[in-house]
């Protein structure tokens, strides 16, 4: 893979920075995208790993809810590489609450960043995709998406609606050669499981057959082979990273 290049969204922690790491480690380009200024320094300290690690990329700004902002991530990383070959929807936000109590803008704010956003890259993305007649889309939903989960209305909404999408575009672009999938972690070792309670933690530990949370590392070894060359007759998937917690 050391002529592809990848786009990754919210790459500047968490999950979508072990997916950038993952994916350079495998000979990729990558584009870290950050949204605004207050991540900037993130942004480049995972450029920087990639860079020690031995391959290439570069930081690009912008909110994918934004149509225009989604336009030129694709377009910048197109004028700097050439083309574009692998794009991971992965930027998201969080606002629980119980559904009686969720504001409008809870439940806007993250259906648009969650799914309408990976909509609005997914589109940009397909131009030069299409064109090359190859391309690689990982949307990185959950294990809401697939079950459901209290206080998550709008998250789960959201990563349901991904996998919607997923399975749409996947049908729509297999004869030119791109290949959408999903993967769907339930919950991993990131900032936003390290804000639980003990006793939170706990109950959701009972869950989980393998008696663990996962790590940022597995979701992203499953993203770089549905990224590869070798995963060229998987489309329209939705991948359950959860230690069986889930099993469809």
């Amino acid at each position: 893979m050391d002529d592809r290049v990848a786009l990754v969204t919210g790459a500047f922690r968490g999950i979508g920075r072990a997916i950038s790491l993952r994916l350079a480690a495998s000979g990729m380009r990558i584009a870290v995208n950050y949204l605004n200024a207050d991540f900037e320094a993130e942004a480049r300290g995972v450029l920087g790993e990639i860079e020690a690690a031995g391959s290439g990329g570069f930081i690009v700004e912008g909110d994918v809810s934004i149509s225009e902002h989604a336009n030129r991530l694709v377009a910048e990383t197109v004028a700097k590489y050439g083309h574009l070959d692998v794009l991971v929807n992965n930027a998201g936000i969080a606002r629980d609450t119980l559904a009686m109590r969720m504001s409008d803008d809870d439940w806007d704010v993250v259906l648009r960043i969650d799914l309408t956003g990976a909509f609005y890259c997914t589109r940009a993305a397909l131009r030069p995709m299409v064109k090359q007649r190859y391309g690689r889309i990982v949307n990185i939903s959950s294990i809401a998406g697939v079950g459901g989960n209290v206080g998550q209305a709008n998250y789960s909404a959201a990563k349901a609606g991904l996998i919607g999408l997923t399975k749409s575009v996947a049908r729509e672009v297999a004869s030119r050669g791109i290949t959408v999938n999903a993967v769907a972690p339930g919950l991993i070792e990131t900032s936003m499981a390290a804000a639980l309670s003990d006793e939170a933690r706990t109950r959701i530990l009972e869950q989980i057959p393998a008696g663990r949370l996962g790590l940022p590392e597995e979701v992203a070894h499953a993203v770089n082979f549905l990224a590869s060359g070798e995963a060229g007759y998987i489309t329209g998937q939705v991948l359950g990273i959860n230690g069986g917690m889930l099993m469809a």
